[in-house]
């Protein structure tokens, strides 16, 4: 009798133990998360050097040939790196993007931004990089440049394009950026989406 009684004791205290243990790594969980310091988009959209910099290399990019640059740029310069983003993404397709893109420069409009960089008054030198997009800037740098006070920075842009060259993008940097020091920046002939579409469409008559 007395060894049933203590056999049932020992199974309650066992689940009791096990519910407990099961319960800890939640309950730790739980608390971590409540402690764990909140990380804003803006703060995950920049990369910091492994020294406190006084340049940045902001850019903006759709296929990707701009990154490059950037990314050499913050490497060789120990630069923090920030990518410009919409807060609307333009459209994927390739036709669609050049529409929307002459839609805004025709428009004059403004495209909002996913975030703006943090703790901008600490930098001295802003690298900007972006594509030519119908031969002027997109509208995404123009709000950039709205947003952020350029007074007394140091501006030296790095643009790629295709065929037709830098069009009316750096007037439109002096204009969005009246009070910074403008250098004379890097532009580069890179590969185009256009030209790839091309080829492809060639290579797809050849098949019939």
């Amino acid at each position: 009798m007395n060894d049933t009684k203590h056999s049932k004791r020992s199974s309650v205290s066992r689940r009791q133990l096990l519910h407990r243990a099961l319960a800890l790594p939640l309950t730790l969980s739980a608390w971590s998360s409540l402690f764990k310091p909140h990380q804003t988009e803006a703060q995950v959209s920049i990369q910091t050097s492994a020294v406190s910099s006084k340049t940045l290399v902001a850019y903006f990019t759709r296929s990707g040939n701009t990154r490059v640059i950037a990314n050499q740029l913050q490497r060789d310069l120990k630069a923090d790196l920030f990518q410009i983003e919409p807060a609307t993404p333009y459209p994927a397709d390739y036709e669609a993007n050049v529409a929307e893109a002459q839609r805004e420069k025709e428009s004059g409009a403004l495209r909002p931004l996913k975030n703006q960089v943090p703790q901008w008054n600490q930098y001295e030198r802003i690298f900007l990089g972006f594509p030519i997009w119908g031969t002027t800037a997109p509208a995404i740098i123009r709000t950039f440049l709205t947003e952020h006070d350029t007074r007394d920075k140091v501006l030296i842009p790095f643009i790629t394009h295709g065929k037709y060259g830098l069009g009316n993008s750096l007037s439109v940097v002096r204009e969005h950026a009246k009070h910074a020091k403008l250098l004379k920046g890097y532009s580069e002939e890179c590969d185009q989406e256009r030209d790839t579409m091309e080829s492809v469409d060639k290579w797809l008559k050849k098949l019939g």
